[in-house]
């Protein structure tokens, strides 16, 4: 009995982190809608693409991971608005953001 119970737990746990992972990168993208969408605009929309590029070109560069992700939102980047996120917030954003990434 103990084995069908370990069993059925190693079955359900990938599934429950999956949704998990989903539900933090939908949060994170709403987060980003609120916040950063009127900047960093998909390619070819924004006028100064130097000054707020498209997330495409951000997540993209080799070596960002979640820990770069993670040290870059508690930093301060000036002229870019810095966003006083709580910590679930920033977990989320940096879901979202790599779940952009092309693997």
């Amino acid at each position: 009995m103990l084995r069908l119970l370990i069993a059925g737990l190693t079955l359900i746990l990938p599934v429950s982190t999956a949704l998990a992972d989903k539900a933090a990168v939908a949060r994170g993208q709403a987060v980003v809608d609120e916040w950063c969408r009127d900047c960093h605009v998909p390619d070819g929309q924004n006028p100064d693409a130097d000054m707020a590029p498209p997330y495409a070109d951000l997540v993209n560069i080799e070596g960002r991971d979640r820990a770069w992700f993670e040290a870059f939102l508690e930093a301060d980047h000036f002229p870019m608005t810095t966003f006083r996120l709580f910590d679930h917030e920033k977990a989320d954003v940096v879901a979202y953001l790599l779940s952009l990434q092309q693997k």
